[in-house]
């Protein structure tokens, strides 16, 4: 009996030997591992769950899981490690710190190779570069460098694919690894998986790319930038589509689509399913097969009423009508779609699952898109119903901010990526995401200013702040004779007297040295005498001297009582976003010219608020000077008349607000600065504009003399180049004028606050 038992265990054990040795690898996977169970789940729902969607899907439509045509993940892992060898990469590691500290942020563009042509698109995105502040003709003095070749399109099947890019760039001898260096790149992979192969080593460079998908974003080190077309305007651009009283309480429709429908490969599983939702209602979904060469073998038993219905309704008039656009993959991850529908006041709804979102570490997307999933299609017409109204207009608005901001023109796609990387050289003085995401924008917002919201002019009311109850008086002194005019005299004197005048600033901007402190007048705030460079781009510098909030520009032949002082100051702190003054000028366009138009005449529209007497906030000196790129100042420079209008642009561009005009005494008179007898301009070349007010009847009064012209000509001519570069005329007309209670009125004058204004 005890033998008998013993050839039992023992067979027993061997038998489990056995198992452990031929079939041990599977018990370990399947029996003891978990995790790895759980990963090797099929997610749901998929097209092939017959017996979930026969009675929503065709059989035709559904998408095989073995086709051959679409890599695995470990595949698409594999092609995508080839490509980013430095795929740990972060800016504490693949990024050289010490070349941004000298020069601080600045770009270089690598020359372009003889004989090596570049897209459309690519040339638009060096010229925003070359254009900007940030560039830099001297690689000692870059922080970034951007290669000359062409690198958007990298699906090998397209005439701009460039070839050997990676023999090309290794010759270079500022590549040093791709360290330092910025690559753009919209399209890459090609048929039939799409894959994010660029066909060359990237090595340690940062990518923007557009169609990012999680997986191969390094984040914190590659930027996301959205896919636009060659038509996409350099600067400037469009409005966007939603206009103040132009939302109607409800749109005719609710969620449209418009567009190709695949029939095999990538990106064909979402977009053949789309016609489930459609109502024929408000729920519009409408696809075409005909496109690419060979549809037709393709085509399946819906392709040819889905090609009738699609040419019933128009795509503009569809993104015009509904509240929400579907904004599926193609493709690729990203598409034309997600701009059209953002500037269309359309709110995207986005099926791409695995989409970096464009700019992403800026931009709060869950204020302006509903993110959904490809596997839950069927519930997007319910999921957008439950949104309640309030909430889709907040969305509507937040979109056409983020349009105008970031996404209206090549150059604010490329600005938005440049800022992006500068804010994560210094993170202590970075931009709050609260910033990217409210008006006017981080573009707008410059944290080397300050990093407080209060220290800002757009944030008073949003935040409960207030600006300083007193304000600085700048005064521009050009006179030739070296001495004081009784002009300038008058003015110290008158405000120095104000209850509000915190200090006077005088920008002294002639060659002879300023008068001798006992010539200046004696006042009770202090007096501080500023030696210019004699450019008229240094009246709007940001003096240390200025520490008050508000500024009071003034020209040395003003002529202001005090009273008229006190009142300006306290309408600017009712609107110390806006520049609020005296005399004021108004532009229109021209139809028989084909330009801008400027006029001194006095009418009921004004647009521009002369800073000759005008506050406005301290901020627009940092913003004139560090924001601006260097041609438009040197544009002011080499024009005797230009820096007002520039600096009325400016404001105008950041608020998309008009200037604000207060009660006058006497009418101003506008007179030739004496500036122009040391520098002379030339009239700036005229360009053609966007939006306007209508001319005037009469045409503009011009003024006296050969000066006088010379002056009113450079003005006009500066207006369009200004409106050139930016790519539109960011002016804005008013007949807003404020003045004191009982001003005018038939009272005692006893009862009136400010009664000298009406001397």
């Amino acid at each position: 009996m005890q033998t008998r038992k013993k050839y039992i265990f023992l067979t027993f054990l061997a038998s489990w030997l056995l198992l452990f040795l031929f079939g041990g690898d599977q018990l370990r996977r399947f029996a003891f591992f978990s995790g790895r169970k759980a990963e090797a789940q099929r997610n749901w729902p998929r097209w092939t769950d017959r017996s979930l969607l026969k009675s929503f899907a065709d059989a035709e439509e559904l998408q095989r899981d073995g086709d051959p045509s679409l890599l695995s993940p470990r595949e698409r892992r594999a092609a995508w490690l080839s490509v980013y060898r430095s795929s740990k990469c972060r800016m504490e590691t693949c990024f050289d710190f010490s070349r941004c500290e000298k020069h601080g942020f600045k770009v270089f563009t690598y020359p372009q190779e003889r004989g090596q042509p570049v897209s459309e698109t690519y040339g638009k995105i060096l010229s925003s570069i070359e254009r900007s502040r940030y560039h830099t003709a001297n690689p000692e003095e870059a922080c970034l460098f951007i290669l000359s070749i062409d690198t958007l399109d990298r699906d090998h099947l397209s005439g701009q694919y460039v070839r050997n890019v990676d023999e090309k760039i290794r010759g270079f001898p500022l590549w040093n690894g791709g360290r330092n260096h910025l690559i753009f790149n919209l399209y890459s992979g090609t048929w039939p998986d799409y894959a994010g192969d660029l066909g060359f080593d990237i090595g340690q460079a940062i990518l923007a790319k557009a169609s990012f998908d999680t997986e191969s974003f390094r984040p914190g080190f590659d930027v996301s930038i959205p896919l636009f077309s060659k038509e996409h305007p350099q600067r400037g651009g469009d409005r966007g589509w939603l206009y103040q009283d132009s939302v109607p309480p409800k749109k005719k429709y609710l969620l449209v689509f418009k567009g190709k429908r695949y029939l095999t490969g990538i990106g064909s599983g979402t977009r053949n399913a789309l016609h489930h939702i459609h109502n024929g209602k408000d729920i519009i979904s409408l696809t075409t097969c005909k496109h690419g060469k060979d549809w037709e073998k393709h085509k399946d038993t819906r392709c040819d009423k889905d090609n009738i219905d699609y040419e019933r309704f128009d795509y503009q008039e569809l993104l015009h009508n509904s509240t929400f656009c579907i904004v599926p993959r193609g493709r690729r991850l990203g598409s034309f779609r997600f701009l059209e529908a953002l500037q269309a006041a359309c709110i995207p709804v986005l099926l791409s699952d695995g989409w970096e979102l464009p700019f992403a570490e800026a931009i709060d997307w869950g204020k302006a898109a509903v993110v959904g999933s490809e596997r839950l299609l069927l519930q997007i017409p319910s999921a957008v119903r439950c949104i309640h109204p309030e909430r889709v207009l907040a969305f509507q608005q937040q979109t056409q901010f983020l349009w105008d901001a970031y996404f209206s023109s090549v150059d604010k796609i490329v600005h938005t990526t440049l800022e992006i990387i500068k804010d994560r050289l210094s993170p202590h003085r970075s931009r709050s995401r609260f910033v990217w995401n409210a008006l006017p924008g981080g573009l707008l917002v410059l944290p080397d200013f300050s990093t407080h919201l209060g220290d800002f002019p757009f944030y008073y009311l949003q935040h409960g702040y207030s600006p300083s109850k007193k304000f600085t008086a700048f005064i521009r002194v050009v006179s030739q004779a070296g001495s004081l005019s009784q002009p300038v005299l008058r003015l110290i004197q008158a405000v120095s007297a104000s209850q509000y005048c915190a200090q006077i600033v005088v920008l002294w901007s002639c060659e002879k040295s300023p008068p001798p402190s006992g010539k200046w007048p004696q006042t009770t705030v202090p007096l501080t005498i500023i030696q210019g460079r004699r450019q008229l781009s240094d009246r709007f510098f940001p003096f240390e001297a200025i520490q008050t909030d508000a500024v009071l520009s003034l020209d040395e032949d003003t002529s202001l009582s005090t009273s008229e002082v006190d009142f300006a100051f306290l309408v600017w702190r009712s609107f110390p976003e806006r520049i609020v003054g005296f005399p004021t000028q108004s532009h229109f366009w021209d139809p028989e010219q084909g330009r801008w138009g400027y006029t001194s005449k006095w009418t009921n529209e004004l647009s521009i608020v002369l800073t000759a007497a005008a506050f406005y906030h301290r901020y627009y000196h940092s913003l004139f000077t560090e924001y601006l790129p260097a041609g438009l100042r040197e544009l002011v420079d080499g024009l005797a008349a230009c820096e007002d209008i520039l600096m009325n642009v400016l404001v105008a561009a950041v608020t998309k607000l008009p200037p604000i005009k207060v009660t006058q005494r006497k009418q101003h008179k506008e007179v030739v600065a004496q500036q122009a007898e040391c520098r002379d301009g030339a009239a700036g070349t005229p360009s053609p504009g966007q939006r306007s007010p209508p001319a005037p009847r009469s045409a503009p009064a011009k003024l006296k003399g050969t000066a006088g012209s010379r002056r009113f000509s450079q003005r006009q001519g500066c207006l369009n180049q200004l409106a050139d570069w930016f790519g539109y005329m960011p002016l804005v007309s008013s007949q807003l004028r404020l003045d004191p209670v009982l001003f005018k009125d038939q009272v005692s004058v006893l009862r009136k606050k400010y009664p000298s204004l009406e001397k």
